[in-house]
């Protein structure tokens, strides 16, 4: 089950915490809004309607698609909202700020629109692509601290050295109001029913914007904020009814990792929004990938975080009929982190199951369990991974990938295989199996002897790993098995098998019978190291 927790905001604020005059009003930011100069470098994004994700849901869900602007962010909007207020003087002088990268690349950009110089102050975990970015709008570069808040510091401190105008990525009411502008343009381009609007939440300048406009002009749309489980500072500072710094974040969604949220963004949001989730990592993942279902577009961890709670949302109150829309807020993905996103989004739907599986070390097991997880209620499975190494005399530890059809499924299937005296653990949920050990399976074996070693290519199709063992030599043993799916029509798979001296010559005939590519790496120096006996 996807990990995530809701949050209602509860009465009225404290009074500590209550709009004084110096605060700007809802009506006043709606004016703001209206008045915005984002324009000159932003477009007006789509709002689309996602067909897949809706039918699956029973509800329809619309993506606002701001992984469309110009850098593929929604945050040029405020940031040069923020800089066209700026006078002639401080133009000239030029301008700095501290970002994951995103708002870097609208400042950058908007400096270069505007004909002045910018300072990017970038935390140096900032994925590669966002940096380059930068740097390819004109932006000067320089990279400090773990996280915003390190090279938001920084920045400030650069600033009073360089007498340059900061632009504050979230914490400015003109920045605000330019974020608030999608908004503006969603309840234009959707006039009909609109039960919810699902926002992600780093320092707050969007939400707050969107949350402006929305309750200034359609107050029962409901505003959800949405953050990381381990990003979660806007929501562990309403509960607290004060802001709070987190002494670290995540990073998986960098677009989002703040310690501390706007003092006026806190304001805006603890008054405005009507709920905060959280959505873990595998949740993101499947969000990804259902976004690039419908769009044929790939968006940031950030970008997926709405598309991720409202399928929570929808799977906790059990909602049908009605009209959500997800803001796609970014798309600046590092290509490395591509594999594993799709390594972990069919976990974060619940289409893949995990277990760990014991079984006899004998001849006809493997087979017999094979048979088994084909013969398993709900109908044929694809294996999706499938690692074992011969590492005891009684009994064989294996590593299994199973495609499921629902959320809850592995308990199930866990349960079938110890029934059938298989004994089993679902690790579905188990970080150090996903992270970890699924790729540390293996290793040394003293009981495998006579071992050939060879790499295959079977077909992507039910029975081809049955047709291998059923043409096997009753005497030939499986000492080492390691196969992944990798989502290609053939899949890589290692074995081991253990094959007296004398059968070499059957092994081989054996070997051309079958008829699937291979390679022997019997003699490869890297499994003398790493696997022989």
């Amino acid at each position: 089950m996807i990990k995530a927790t809701l949050f209602w905001r509860r009465g009225l604020p404290s009074p500590a915490l209550a709009m004084t005059t110096k605060h700007l009003k809802p009506a006043d930011y709606l004016i703001k809004i209206l008045n915005a100069k984002v324009y000159d470098v932003a477009t007006e994004s789509a709002l689309e309607f996602a067909p897949n994700l809706s039918r699956r849901l029973g509800n329809q869900v619309l993506l606002k698609r701001e992984d469309q602007q110009p850098v593929h962010s929604f945050k040029l909007r405020g940031a040069y909202n923020k800089m066209a207020h700026l006078t002639p003087a401080q133009l000239k002088k030029g301008v700095i700020c501290a970002s994951a990268g995103n708002h870097a690349q609208g400042v950058a950009l908007s400096a270069s629109r505007l004909g002045t110089k910018a300072v990017i102050v970038m935390p140096t975990t900032t994925p590669q692509v966002k940096v380059d970015a930068v740097k390819g709008f004109g932006g000067h570069v320089v990279l400090f601290g773990d996280s915003y808040s390190d090279a938001h510091n920084h920045a400030l401190s650069l600033q009073k050295k360089q007498g340059l105008t900061f632009v504050h990525p979230f914490d400015d009411p003109d920045v605000i109001a330019g974020q608030g502008t999608i908004a503006m343009e969603m309840l234009s381009q959707h006039q009909g029913p609109l039960d919810a609007v699902f926002v992600a939440i780093g320092g707050g300048g969007l939400i707050s914007g969107v949350a402006n406009y929305i309750k200034a002009v359609r107050p029962k749309v409901k505003v959800i904020g949405v953050q990381m489980n381990d990003s979660n500072a806007m929501m562990q500072s309403v509960a607290a009814n004060k802001r709070l710094t987190l002494t670290d974040v995540g990073l998986f969604s960098d677009g989002t990792a703040v310690k501390l949220v706007g003092e006026e963004t806190f304001r805006v949001a603890r008054n405005l929004v009507d709920a905060y989730m959280t959505v873990d990592t595998d949740a993101v993942c499947a969000a990804i990938k259902d976004v690039f279902v419908d769009t044929r577009s790939i968006v940031e961890p950030a970008g997926a975080l709405a598309v991720a709670a409202i399928k929570q949302y929808v799977a906790t109150h059990k909602t049908k009929g009605e009209t959500y829309a997800a803001i796609l807020c970014g798309a600046n993905m590092n290509f490395d982190r591509l594999r594993f996103v799709a390594e972990r989004a069919d976990v974060g739907e619940e289409k893949e199951g995990l277990f760990a599986v014991t079984i006899p070390e004998e001849r006809g097991s493997f087979k017999r369990f094979l048979e088994l997880i084909g013969s398993l209620p709900g109908g044929p499975r694809n294996v999706t991974e499938f690692n074992y190494r011969m590492s005891d005399s009684d009994q064989a530890h294996v590593f299994l990938g199973l495609g499921t059809h629902g959320k809850g499924e592995s308990t199930q299937i866990t349960a079938n295989f110890n029934k059938q005296q298989f004994k089993a653990l679902d690790l579905t949920h188990d970080e150090l199996a996903k992270e970890h050990i699924r790729h540390m399976v293996g290793g040394h074996s003293d009981l495998s002897q006579d071992e050939r070693l060879l790499r295959f290519e079977f077909p992507e199709r039910p029975g081809a790993l049955l047709k291998f063992l059923s043409l096997m030599r009753p005497g030939w043993n499986i000492s080492l098995f390691h196969y992944r799916n990798q989502g290609a029509d053939y899949g890589r798979i290692l074995v081991g098998i253990q094959v007296p001296k004398r059968d070499h010559k059957a092994f081989d005939k054996f070997l051309q019978a079958l008829g699937y590519p291979y390679a022997e790496e019997t003699d490869n120096p890297v499994y003398r190291l790493f696997l022989r006996a």
